[in-house]
């Protein structure tokens, strides 16, 4: 794949064709809409199944600007060598990715999943998680996981992208720093997390209508959420983890509970914070999409946004260390972060097609 033209001292970069599967999806528009916005991509296919006839604008109230039809998904292969198409990103339910990932790789194209059918490296996990034997044990190890903040040298070069889940992102990014310097304890490790109702897909279920979700808060997946795993694999760290329903569109918003180490104990709780935030500053330096904060964050500042948000203090009362983590669950959360891991791979600067600024009020 050639992506430098070179004349003389001259060099430009060519843009690349890019097909979206999922694109009926919430992450799917937002991938069409970075896609849209990137000066290195070219977007030439959108895929969807129950939408497939529909146009973008029809499907997605808020992209009436993109003139493209959705095609039906089991065309994906088909097209992808008419349109000479050299970047897949995959916006699938579970299991679907490994429908198109075997021969993608040997059509040797850039290939972004952004769901869970790869992230996992041991084929065991998604029998005791999800419930199924992987079809494809052998191509775990091909795929990089794509959490760029904690990845970025893999990455480069890469082919073949796993993305991280939403609730991942927002757990490792606050958890992992703290252990990884030694500020906390790996276990117990509880994380309270809340996500939008976006989290849950488009799919038309009873419990994500408007009289299940307004004013209402709730708890699901106890004890055996899918994304636990993917949390401990990220912070060698022994995790209870329970997701919640917030009602609202997006976000995400991580509270992490840790034991603290001899290093945070042994201090008061100014110097506590201090030594925590300058763990955080320490990991991300560098990191354009990751703000260390100075107090807890909310979902709302990062609305929209490939920004994460973080902040731990130490409450001495209890000897818990509390770390937040907050993000944009279909931006930082999905589509974003694949973007991003992308940019990384290509060798593009890492914020092209990203640089959005937040929806405020």
């Amino acid at each position: 794949m050639i992506m430098h033209h070179c004349v003389g001292f001259e060099c430009k970069i060519l843009i690349m064709k890019v097909a979206i599967a999922g694109a009926s999806g919430f992450a799917g528009a937002e991938l069409i809409k970075i896609c849209t916005r990137h000066p290195e991509l070219e977007l030439v296919a959108v895929f969807a199944e129950s939408s497939a006839g529909l146009t973008v604008r029809e499907s997605h109230a808020g992209l009436s600007d993109v003139d493209l039809a959705l095609i039906s998904t089991e065309k994906l292969l088909s097209v992808v060598d008419d349109l000479d198409i050299e970047v897949v990103f995959l916006a699938l339910p579970h299991g679907a990715s490994q429908d198109y990932v075997p021969q993608l790789l040997e059509r040797e194209l850039v290939i972004v999943d952004l769901g869970a059918d790869y992230r996992l490296k041991d084929p065991g996990d998604y029998k005791s998680w999800y419930g199924v034997d992987h079809r494809q044990p052998e191509l775990l190890e091909r795929a990089v996981y794509g959490l760029v903040e904690f990845n970025r040298d893999r990455l480069k070069g890469s082919k073949f992208i796993a993305a991280p889940g939403c609730y991942v992102t927002a757990a490792s990014l606050a958890i992992k720093p703290l252990i990884d310097e030694s500020l906390v304890l790996s276990e117990p490790v509880i994380v309270d997390a809340a996500s939008g109702v976006s989290g849950a897909g488009r799919t038309n279920k009873s419990q994500n209508m408007f009289m299940s979700i307004a004013e209402n808060f709730s708890a699901y997946g106890l004890k055996n959420h899918r994304h636990t795993v993917e949390i401990e694999t990220n912070t060698n760290a022994k995790v209870l983890f329970t997701p919640h329903l917030a009602p609202m569109t997006r976000g995400i918003l991580a509270t992490c509970y840790l034991r603290p180490t001899h290093l945070i104990g042994s201090l008061d709780a100014k110097d506590a914070d201090e030594l925590l935030a300058s763990c955080y500053r320490r990991t991300f330096a560098g990191d354009t999409f990751v703000d260390v904060e100075s107090s807890a964050p909310s979902t709302r500042s990062t609305y929209g946004t490939n920004k994460a948000k973080v902040f731990a203090t130490f409450d001495p009362r209890t000897n818990w260390v509390i770390a937040f983590g907050a993000l944009d669950n279909l931006v930082k959360g999905a589509a974003g972060q694949a973007v991003q891991a992308l940019n990384v791979a290509l060798g593009f600067d890492e914020s092209l097609g990203l640089n959005e600024i937040g929806v405020w009020p």
